[in-house]
């Protein structure tokens, strides 16, 4: 390579502008600097040695439904996961999650053993 063209095409560009890859800022490089600042430097270093965050597992959704408590507002006849009652055909109201009382096997729900203040939070 001949010295008329290394002087067109310098092996070093000193006085060029360049962006910074932290920040964006445009800046005039000396040497081989890469970073604008040395506050620039340090978060490239630890965007560089950052570790990816494991994904996070969810459970399946289970429905609702086969839990739920219902009433019949006409005959007062409860039901679990049912939303037409058995004894009259009408629909039924929700009155929350719950299940069969274990004494009585009657249908409960949270809301009648806690309050519904407290059912809300379940």
């Amino acid at each position: 390579m001949s010295n008329d063209s290394r002087e067109r095409d310098p092996s070093r560009h000193d006085g060029v502008t360049i962006p910074c890859p932290a920040c964006g800022r445009a800046f005039t490089a000396v040497g081989r600097q890469r970073w604008c600042s040395g506050a620039c430097r340090a978060v490239g270093y630890r965007r560089r040695k950052q570790t990816a965050a494991p994904p996070v597992a969810l459970a399946a959704p289970t429905p609702l439904r086969p839990r739920t408590v219902y009433e019949c507002d006409s005959c007062s006849t409860r039901s679990i996961g049912s939303q037409r009652c058995e004894d009259c055909g009408a629909f039924t109201r929700r009155v929350g999650i719950g299940g069969c009382c274990p004494h009585c096997d009657e249908p409960v729900a949270v809301a009648d053993l806690v309050g519904p203040e407290l059912a809300r939070l379940t």
